[in-house]
């Protein structure tokens, strides 16, 4: 990983259709599994049929970038059961027919253009913009196709 990196980094969580769930926004230094108990924690909690509302998924895919043992205990005390790549391990691990989900969600995100390219100075600002651009995604994942 490059630590001079600059620029931002998008990390989000989304369901199985590629409903974005939580985003955050953090430099480009900053490594990805920093955000992953922030993110869990900042999925909302899903109303449905009677009783406790879930507010957690069952399964959590990720890329090599979150593979660390702590991190996998946490998700397991947690209730989750983690999948993730090994680092080190050859391609191949068979992730790659479920996080396809995440990096097409990446591509809805990335064809608003103010997203594409950072023009914002103020991250809060840049935040915002993501914010409305995963509201728009899920506004067209809920509206029919006509």
């Amino acid at each position: 990983m490059d630590r001079g990196r600059p620029g931002s980094k998008h990390h989000l969580i989304v369901d199985r259709n590629g409903t974005p769930l939580a985003v955050t926004l953090t430099g480009g230094n900053r490594h990805d599994v920093t955000q992953l108990l922030p993110l869990l924690d900042a999925i909302p909690r899903i109303r449905g049929l009677r009783g406790r509302p879930r507010h957690r998924p069952r399964r959590l895919f990720a890329d090599r970038g979150y593979d660390y043992d702590k991190y996998r205990r946490i998700l397991r005390h947690r209730g989750i059961t983690p999948r993730i790549a090994r680092r080190g391990v050859a391609h191949g691990s068979g992730l790659g027919k479920t996080r396809w989900v995440v990096e097409r969600t990446f591509a809805w995100l990335h064809q608003f253009k103010r997203l594409r390219i950072r023009y914002e100075r103020h991250a809060d600002l840049h935040l915002g913009l993501l914010q409305l651009a995963c509201s728009i995604i899920c506004l067209r994942r809920l509206r029919p196709s006509s």
